[in-house]
């Protein structure tokens, strides 16, 4: 089974993009962020055409997240329960999957904008919200993967300046705490249970030649529970939609689960 995250920075902009994606990689899930699309603009019938069903949670201008799958989602639930948000930041939904029954967490992080400001302030409220429910998502469901943009740089070789950007936001050492004690729920960053190149980023600033010089980010996360580990085969970062003409700034992110 392969799962795949993707910000796709306007699934208006980019939807040829996804279909073309998804044509040449089909996967058996794609999580998707940043849609900023409202849900009845969706585009349901062109995503189904290419075979994927959607569970959706779209909001106007701004944030949206969606599940595609190539098989029912169910179980379908729409932000952190208890945390009141305006925004449109999480999904999570239930799918069949190789040695039973799969939980799925797609989020789009809270950026924060800068240390000290009250953006920041509901970044670190959301973060402690999603791990107090995530624990209870653990328990309901040992077999969960957690997705999506992150928002947070976990380790200096995650940055392509860790000196230089050193406290600002993304890097600060309260947003790789909270990253931590995800992991201390009993999460494992699949992308580091591999051997990866150095300098492997998810993202690149649009601006100063940033993907052509490698000055990215690596923000874009795929998290597993303990027991899902044994089943994970590999874990990349597909560069190439990040050439494509007006590209999103992020890469997609893909997992492979093996047969247990």
């Amino acid at each position: 089974m392969k799962i795949a995250t993707w910000n796709v920075n306007s699934l208006a902009v980019r939807l040829q993009h996804v279909l073309d994606w998804l044509a040449a990689h089909p996967v058996d899930l794609l999580c998707l962020q940043e849609l900023k699309m409202s849900g009845e603009k969706f585009p349901h019938e062109a995503l189904r055409a290419a075979g994927y069903e959607a569970a959706i949670f779209g909001q106007k201008t701004y944030n949206g997240v969606a599940i595609l799958g190539r098989q029912p989602v169910r179980e379908v639930l729409r932000n952190i329960p208890g945390f009141a948000d305006e925004n449109a930041r999480v999904i999570a939904a239930s799918v069949d999957a190789p040695g039973g029954l799969l939980r799925v967490v797609n989020g789009y992080f809270v950026n924060g904008q800068a240390p000290g400001t009250d953006k920041f302030e509901y970044k670190l409220g959301w973060l402690r919200a999603l791990r107090d429910w995530l624990r209870e998502e653990l328990a309901a469901h040992p077999r969960l993967v957690l997705l999506g943009d992150f928002n947070i740089v976990p380790q200096d070789r995650d940055s392509f300046d860790p000196v230089g950007l050193a406290g600002t936001i993304l890097h600060t050492d309260e947003e790789r705490g909270h990253f931590r004690q995800l992991l201390k729920l009993g999460l494992l960053d699949a992308f580091r249970l591999f051997e990866q190149p150095a300098q492997s980023f998810s993202w690149w600033d649009y601006r100063m030649l940033s993907f052509q010089r490698n000055r990215g980010l690596r923000i874009d996360h795929i998290l597993v529970s303990q027991p899902l580990a044994a089943q994970v085969a590999t874990c990349a970062i597909d560069r190439a939609p990040r050439k494509w003409d007006k590209p999103s700034d992020h890469a997609p992110v893909v997992l492979e689960l093996k047969e247990r």
